[in-house]
């Protein structure tokens, strides 16, 4: 039988600045999917990072 164990991931609160209308583009598109702008930015920096040239992935 399979048994859900809920881990907690490790996370960090960072700030940063972003310019007005790239934030009202992030929100517009996550609002598109249904997720939060933190979860959002979250897989746009590991697709940015995965497909980075010199990628180490």
């Amino acid at each position: 039988m399979n048994v859900f164990l809920p881990k907690k991931q490790d996370k960090e609160v960072i700030s940063i600045r972003i310019p007005s209308e790239l934030l009202k583009y992030v929100d517009e598109n996550a609002a598109k999917v249904d997720i939060s702008r933190n979860e959002f930015i979250n897989q746009c920096i590991v697709f940015a990072l995965e497909h980075m040239e010199g990628s180490r992935q």
